[in-house]
């Protein structure tokens, strides 16, 4: 497809993020960021792009989606926006098409970063991934709370979609069992999503007021994670701890089911926007604390990755490798 219009996407519960993908290696040009409330649907937001870069109708489509895929549609976790292949094909003139997981897209990413586009988190030194066979494990919270794996077999990347962050929240110290009491009065289910992600701290902040019979007017993440950076209100300050700790358990977690021995990556908007506070924070102790399996998780090295677009240059590449079939 010499000379094929790519068009790919990274598509999240708050913002939709496109481009054209690259003909020749895994990148990107033409990047342009929407806000989903702006748009009725999917479609009307990639026919916004279009025409704001005056591209012509793609031969192929690569979206990477914020919920699960099946049967090549997603109905958006976060967002009333669906999306279905068959749909696009109609809509656009016949192109290919495949549809994405965003973190499955993310997991496409990392064989393909640099080092000074991830950071470690903690010890030990993160080291080059071996050449033949690894399996590593992504984890980020953002809208809401992604995860995902890769496994290179040889030549192979298999990536391994998951919605692990809909699993339920387990405490492992008192104060978190009380946040999980008072989050029961509002969620019949408490998920690991309810308390690592945007909305998520707040979840934290509001509970933290409520164990201690204190009604103060609620906050937004942004102003928690501000707060909480500037040392000016200490209840901004232990949410953001409690944040981080529980960010590196669920990481923790998803190693385990992975067998993701090779590294964790910390992908999303809020971790890469404040590396400065999972740096200081509780996450390395989170992930570690693993009762008999504390000896193997000192092993695992996780880091934050710095990249603004992953999910972007997963979708990419495997745009990049539909063109060539």
């Amino acid at each position: 497809m010499a000379g094929a219009c790519l068009l790919i996407g990274d598509l999240g519960g708050t913002n939709a993020r496109f481009a054209l993908a690259g003909s020749e290696v895994p990148g990107f040009s033409e990047y342009l960021e929407l806000r989903c409330n702006r748009f009725a649907s999917a479609d009307l937001a990639i026919r916004h792009y279009i025409s704001t870069i005056g591209a012509p109708t793609p031969d192929l489509i690569c979206l990477a989606a914020a919920g699960p895929v099946i049967d090549q549609h997603v109905r958006f976790t976060n967002s009333s926006w669906s999306i279905s292949a068959d749909q696009l094909v109609e809509d656009f003139a016949n192109p290919k098409v495949r549809l994405l997981n965003d973190f499955e897209a993310i997991a496409y990413s990392i064989p393909f970063l640099t080092g000074a586009d991830c950071a470690p988190i903690g010890a030990p030194e993160p080291g080059m991934l071996a050449e033949e066979h690894y399996t590593i494990g992504i984890v980020g919270p953002g809208t809401g709370l992604g995860t995902a794996g890769l496994r290179k077999h040889g030549d192979l990347y298999i990536p391994i979609a998951s919605e692990a962050g809909h699993s339920g929240f387990a405490p492992e110290t008192q104060v978190q069992l009380d946040i999980l009491v008072a989050l029961r009065e509002r969620f019949d289910r408490v998920t690991s999503e309810r308390l690592v992600s945007g909305p998520g701290l707040e979840n934290i902040h509001w509970a933290l007021s409520r164990i201690q019979g204190e009604e103060t007017p609620p906050l937004s993440a942004p102003e928690i994670f501000t707060k909480a950076g500037d040392n000016s209100d200490s209840r901004a300050v232990e949410a953001v701890h409690l944040f981080f700790e529980i960010l590196g358990q669920v990481a923790g977690d998803v190693a385990l089911t992975l067998g993701a021995s090779n590294g964790i990556f910390i992908a999303g908007g809020i971790a890469r926007r404040y590396p400065q506070l999972i740096l200081s924070s509780r996450f390395r102790s989170g992930f570690e604390n693993k009762g008999r399996y504390r000896s193997l998780m000192k092993r695992i090295p996780t880091q934050l990755i710095l990249h603004s677009q992953p999910g972007l240059l997963g979708a990419a590449y495997c745009a990049l490798q539909m063109s060539r079939t």
